[in-house]
């Protein structure tokens, strides 16, 4: 996964050397030698995340970070503290502020690309909310944006699993102010049965169990659909940073070394509990707030309302980012026949059944649609041409390779797609304009004889140029991506 990382150091050698470090592994990078600047460079272009020096002139790491933090618009990006500072009090004042992470001088290059990616990804996530947050404003169903810093950290509900009584007694102590509840196990059977009866805010595990692997434990809990989404923030000792990368990689939020230092524990729990909770009141608006006026009652899926306010945000995103947008156009191929000879309520059963497949085979944050009838829209941002291509495949596939179940003789009927699509780069483009281009390709197939997919520049697609196995052009991440 991509992502536009600011590095931020008034030391030349420091901003060279972590340029470098980024750049081999596919990030854009972009710099910044003050804390002044290091605000302008937020502001205009839209980072994906922050490593921010503490120690500079004039305005320090902290200063800018509570300034980002203060930004309703920009709170949401992580900001991690680079620093040569041992102090424990600086660390816990710059999580404080807002910081995700402190990376210590030397860099670990394992702790470094492990906090990147997982950041990158959570950011990700976090702007489709934040986006769709946008399209409520518009509508005014919210009055003003959420801002991360101003939820509240306390009566977090905690389930903490270690299995050492002292450090279970030393780490319930520390986490039981803020009107906390710690509810710990000393195993992760008794933690996976609680979690299937009880609401839990945030997870903390030991990588350290005596009899059984703390790293396979978060991953069964990060794909448990009851604590997928919750943040886990892992216990480790300095000789575990391979396994805290790892962890990380499969979704843990955050890790804390030994030996533990409560404030520093303290600050960590309550950063994951105040990101938790805003994700909570952004999704809160999406759902209850905008589902009933933007989304098509028989589908489930986002209405032509929705979609024409939401691609607008997203066409103004992709103007700024620089980051290529897919349009994909389905129609249910011969639909009229269908409601001609079964009958609407057979009609609207594949119409359900079509929507549910084309929502399986899209990542959380892509935007599906009804435009009406049996055409429905699907927009990818931050897509290549040659995953747009796999992914547009995959939807027609997803409809022509299983006959959809109905109350007809025999049970179900074969239905299958034409599907046109589009590639959008850069800004500039009016919504007309956009679902035009897709739907003259839509057209295209239509006239090639259905069930089949054409692009804008590229033309028909050769179904044997995107089988199954190369579905590694386009990864379908779970819900905490």
């Amino acid at each position: 996964m991509s992502a536009r990382v600011l590095v931020v150091d008034d030391i030349l050698p420091n901003v060279k050397l972590l340029e470098a470090k980024l750049s081999c592994e596919y990030y854009e990078v972009i710099t910044a030698t003050s804390g002044i600047e290091a605000l302008e460079k937020v502001e205009n272009e839209n980072p994906d995340i922050v490593l921010l020096d503490i120690m500079m002139p004039g305005m320090d790491g902290f200063e800018v970070c509570e300034r980002i933090k203060a930004n309703p618009e920009k709170s949401h990006i992580p900001v991690v503290m680079v620093t040569a500072l041992t102090d424990i009090q600086d660390k816990v004042r710059g999580l404080e502020a807002g910081a995700d992470d402190f990376l210590s001088k030397p860099i670990n290059d394992i702790a470094l690309m492990a906090r990147v990616r997982s950041l990158a990804r959570l950011k990700m996530a976090m702007d489709e909310w934040k986006l769709r947050e946008n399209s409520a404003n518009q509508f005014g169903v919210v009055s003003e944006q959420s801002n991360l810093m101003k939820e509240p950290i306390e009566g977090a509900r905690i389930l903490l699993i270690e299995d050492k009584d002292f450090e279970r007694d030393k780490i319930s102590n520390a986490l039981s102010t803020d009107l906390n509840i710690v509810i710990d196990v000393d195993n992760g059977l008794k933690a996976m049965e609680l979690v299937a009866s009880q609401e839990f805010d945030i997870i903390v595990v030991s990588l350290n169990l005596k009899n059984e692997d703390g790293l396979r434990l978060c991953s069964h809990l990060r794909s448990n659909e009851r604590t997928r989404s919750l943040p886990i923030v892992m216990i480790a000792g300095e000789e575990d940073m391979p396994r805290v990368a790892h962890g990380l990689e499969i979704g843990a939020h955050d890790y804390i070394l030994r030996p533990l230092e409560k404030n520093e524990l303290r600050a960590r729990v309550r950063t994951q509990v105040r990101r938790k909770r805003f994700q909570d009141r952004l999704r809160s608006t999406y759902e209850i707030s905008l589902s009933m006026a933007l989304t098509d009652s028989l589908t489930g899926l986002y209405n032509r309302r929705y979609l024409e306010v939401h691609l607008e945000k997203l066409i103004e995103n992709n103007a700024k980012s620089n980051k290529a947008l897919g349009v994909i156009m389905m129609d249910i191929d011969n639909f009229k026949a269908v409601n001609d000879t079964h009958g609407h309520n057979v009609g609207d059963e594949i119409l359900k059944t079509f929507a549910d497949r084309i929502k399986d085979n899209l990542r959380s944050f892509d935007l599906v649609a009804r435009l009406g009838g049996e055409e429905f829209v699907a927009i990818l941002p931050d897509v290549s041409p040659e995953r747009a291509y796999l992914v547009a495949e995959r939807l027609r596939k997803s409809i022509a390779d299983t006959p959809i179940a109905c109350k007809v003789e025999g049970g179900a009927l074969q239905i299958t797609t034409s599907v046109g699509g589009a590639i959008i780069n850069n800004g500039g483009h009016s919504i007309p304009t956009i679902l035009e281009r897709a739907d003259k390709c839509l057209y295209e197939a239509k006239h090639a004889g259905r069930n089949c997919t054409v692009f804008e520049n590229k033309g028909k697609l050769n179904p044997d140029d995107y089988i199954e196995e190369k579905r590694n052009f386009y990864d379908v991440p779970d819900a905490t991506d």
